[in-house]
């Protein structure tokens, strides 16, 4: 492996004053990894990702980009650096175009719009085929590509994508996981947040299981998915992977 992107040491943060959601978390990301996060719903993994992007304060730890400390920046800020984010719910602009809303991801350096557009396009065909049509009247799916594409017209480093498959069909779902390898493998870094854990497993190069803001499993895909503790807790009855 090459020198670390991100790492986040023993980070505490929370929502209300007083609570803790994350309970000194660790995570590191390696250049060109793609890195699974899962564990039972209020283990704190979109929280995790919301406090590396600046969307909330750090208590406690830190966060490395680079080797360069930027724990607190805010997320302007990180997309400038580097870093692209993709949130759950509220992704689109609903009442913009596909191409406009392509372009507010680039609103930080303009001059990149055609040169990024023709990238963006290219890694989703579907958007180019709906380029002026309203966000709004996207399928679920289309939707998820727009969000992961208007991400990447700022040409990140590291991709953040919280739960990419939430509400979509299972046909869809996969081609969300197909996606974001093939974003991995055209060297853009993936820490995802994923409720489909199997899945994530599956495609991801390192996972991490989070429960109760704390870490409790780490491995490669392969041993999480094969670990008896893991598919006992946190996999239900599938069975391991041959």
């Amino acid at each position: 492996m090459t020198s670390s992107l991100i790492e986040i040491k023993n980070v505490v943060a929370g929502y209300v004053p007083g609570v803790d959601i994350l309970n000194g978390v660790d995570l590191e990301l390696q250049r060109g990894e793609l890195i699974g996060i899962i564990g039972p719903n209020g283990a704190g993994k979109s929280t995790l990702l919301k406090a590396l992007f600046g969307l909330l304060d750090i208590r406690s730890g830190t966060v490395t980009f680079k080797g360069e400390d930027i724990t607190g920046m805010k997320a302007h800020e990180l997309v400038a650096a580097g870093i692209g984010y993709v949130p759950q719910i509220n992704n689109v602009f609903p009442s913009l175009t596909v191409e406009e809303n392509l372009e507010m991801g680039v609103y930080l350096e303009p001059e990149k719009t055609g040169e990024r557009m023709d990238y963006v396009t290219g890694m989703f065909p579907r958007l180019k085929e709906r380029i002026k049509q309203r966000a709004g009247s996207l399928s679920g799916g289309e939707r998820q590509m727009l969000a992961m594409g208007r991400a990447l017209m700022m040409e990140p480093l590291v991709l953040l994508l919280d739960e990419p498959s939430a509400g979509l069909s299972p046909a869809l779902q996969d081609q969300v996981f197909i996606v974001a390898k093939r974003i991995n493998r055209s060297g853009v870094s993936i820490i995802m947040v994923e409720q489909n854990a199997r899945r994530c497993l599956q495609i991801c190069d390192r996972g991490y299981v989070l429960d109760q803001g704390r870490n409790a499993y780490t491995g490669t895909g392969r041993e999480l998915l094969n670990d008896p503790k893991v598919i006992e807790l946190y996999l239900g009855t599938l069975a391991r992977v041959d």
